[in-house]
């Protein structure tokens, strides 16, 4: 009885060691088996060095933002920065066209009351905010409706990636960054939040404009400029002279690596939306840059069988084969240096949904792809990764 125990512990710990060292090291093995997912990798010369269903369509994920950061850096350049105009009526109200400006954070407002000081100005009567260059009611495909900043919309004019940012605690609220004053649409949203630091999107698009409006009026009151009267929401008036274009700190390589680095919905939407609508005329919608993005894409790469629904990769509608990935990141070679690099020798994108983990970028500078479009182990992609990179590095090694 007591050898027939020792036996049966010892097949249970050969077992468990075995199951361990081929989920350490059998992670290309277990990709091939899965029926949903795709693999290329090309070698030195262009040709396909592992593979996996390459040519069948998947869900990418985020790593469909590659794609929307090539489309906005064909159409932009890297050096690209973006606009708001301010306008100033003869009763000295302010009023504030936006764009679609995703980097309009705190410091960049501030940027801003600097310059319209510098401008001569002294006193505003009040502030109006037109964000009626993006279309009312825009809804992105994927997005919940959840108050993560992951959800938050989009806005044609919005502050700080369209989020507050506050602490909540039995004294009261509080702004949670010293860069950011507490506004009334701050205490308003942060009034039904639960004590503690949150982060949490604005779902209205008004209130995202009367947010910018709100963290200018402060920034403008720091600067010595006397602000009263009111804010609000208001479409521009046709025959108001510009007074000041400001254009943003941040030029487009800077918001692209952003972007990529911390997989921001907001930033990929708004530059899709703003794609757009500069090809096809304001307001922005989804048609105007689905549309753009079909004829760019087919224009320049030729693909077939492909679907970009919105430009951050929410929508389980988008799709993109493993072939067509690695085509477009042999366009992007020269931009690689703004993906994100987890460890040497790899440069990469993740993209994760409920059952969809994906992975794409370059391992010592070759091109790769892998979408698993079901579920699959947590770190599958990352040991996948490290075994192509081993694989590379050894040519003569197997690989199953």
């Amino acid at each position: 009885m007591i050898f027939r125990c020792i036996n049966l512990a010892l097949v249970i710990l050969l077992l468990a060691v075995t199951a361990t060292c081929a989920s350490a090291t059998d992670a290309l093995s277990q990709v091939r088996n899965m029926p949903d997912a795709s693999l290329l990798l090309l070698d030195g010369n262009g040709e396909a060095m592992v593979n996996h269903r390459p040519e069948a369509p998947r869900i990418p994920a985020s790593t469909l933002k590659i794609l929307t950061a090539w489309l906005a850096i064909d159409h932009w350049g890297l050096d690209h920065r973006f606009a708001t105009d301010f306008f100033l009526d003869g009763g000295q109200v302010l009023w504030v066209k936006g764009y679609g400006d995703p980097m309009l954070v705190s410091e960049e407002i501030e940027r801003i009351a600097v310059r319209l000081k510098a401008k001569g100005l002294t006193t505003l009567h009040g502030i109006r905010l037109d964000g009626s260059y993006f279309a009312g009611g825009l809804s992105i495909d994927g997005r919940s409706d959840s108050s993560n900043p992951y959800d938050a919309p989009v806005a044609a004019l919005a502050a700080n990636f369209n989020t507050v940012n506050v602490r909540k605690t039995a004294r009261g609220i509080l702004s949670a960054e010293p860069q950011t004053p507490l506004t009334d649409v701050a205490r308003e949203i942060a009034r039904n939040l639960k004590n503690g630091r949150q982060r949490v999107n604005i779902r209205d698009s008004r209130l995202s404009a009367r947010y910018f409006g709100e963290i200018l009026q402060a920034k403008l009151q720091e600067q010595g400029i006397e602000v009263t009267g009111s804010i609000s929401n208001q479409p521009l008036p046709g025959e108001l002279p510009l007074y000041y274009r400001h254009m943003n700190s941040h030029t487009l390589e800077a918001v692209l690596r952003a972007m990529l680095r911390y997989s921001t919905n907001f930033i990929a939407n708004q530059l899709f939306l703003a794609l757009g609508a500069e090809v096809g005329g304001a307001p922005a919608d989804f048609e105007k840059s689905r549309r753009y993005a079909r004829q760019r894409i087919a224009s320049r790469f030729h693909w077939q069988g492909f679907t970009m629904v919105e430009g951050s990769g929410l929508s389980r509608r988008n799709r993109i084969s493993a072939r067509q990935m690695v085509t477009l990141l042999e366009a992007f070679r020269p931009y690689r240096g703004l993906l994100p690099s987890p460890e040497t020798g790899i440069q990469a994108k993740t993209g994760t949904l409920k059952g969809i983990s994906c992975y794409a970028g370059y391992l010592e500078s070759r091109p790769f792809a892998l979408f698993i479009n079901q579920p699959a182990a947590y770190g599958l992609r990352l040991r996948v990764a490290r075994e192509l990179l081993a694989r590379i590095r050894k040519p003569s090694a197997p690989v199953r």
